[in-house]
């Protein structure tokens, strides 16, 4: 079974990126995205190549955002693609069936979509508005995953794992399982408080939702 919880690493520079993905791993964390925007390919394959020596020594998944080529030149566990990045197709094709391909939704017309390119998961958001990403999508809201996730179970869609992504708190959890999200994606909360990680895993443990 995958891990429920993901963390999306945040930090201006390489010294900040690399310092939150190692305390999130020193406080659990199983499963790394690495996602640095605004910086040239090369600064991003430097760290990729660390962060993937470190996600190998804590046993913990690593996702490189948005970059199948970096995916493929540090063997990393997989990618994840937003809806304008590349596509999914490309990412199976050169990465490999063994590896893990996720995308991002926000309506139901982007799951099917994910769902027919074959992602092996999907990151459905924004579940709230959050500072952590640029030109956000609308927000969802707990009726928003609601309302797409009844579609799916009415039109017997078979999904992938489903993670619930921005401004996701402890408290939000609980009832996010009710409604059916296999998972969550943090970002801000973990990297400033990375004790925060067992709490998150605990919660998620209690649904059976495998």
């Amino acid at each position: 079974m995958r891990s429920k919880l993901q963390y999306i690493s945040q930090g201006a520079t390489d010294a900040d990126q690399y310092d939150h993905i190692r305390r999130a791993l020193d406080y659990g964390a199983d499963w790394i995205q690495l996602r640095w925007k605004n910086v040239t390919d090369r600064q991003r394959l430097r760290l990729a190549e660390r962060v993937k020596q470190q996600c190998e020594k804590y046993q913990a998944i690593c996702i490189i955002n948005d970059s199948i080529a970096i995916a493929k030149e540090v063997d990393a566990d997989g990618v994840h693609l937003g809806l304008d990045d590349e596509k999914i197709e490309k990412a199976r094709r050169t990465l490999g069936q063994g590896k893990i391909i996720g995308g991002t939704a926000n309506t139901i017309a982007d799951v099917i979509q994910r769902i027919d390119e074959g992602c092996d998961y999907i990151g459905l958001g924004p579940y709230r508005i959050t500072d952590t990403k640029e030109k956000l999508s609308p927000v969802l809201g707990i009726e928003g995953y609601r309302k797409i996730l009844l579609h799916l179970n009415e039109h017997r869609i078979v999904i992938p794992a489903i993670y619930a992504i921005g401004g996701v708190g402890l408290d939000d959890i609980p009832l996010l399982l009710e409604e059916g999200l296999y998972g969550v994606a943090v970002s801000k909360t973990i990297t400033d408080t990375p004790a925060i990680i067992s709490e998150f895993k605990k919660l998620l443990s209690c649904a059976n939702l495998s």
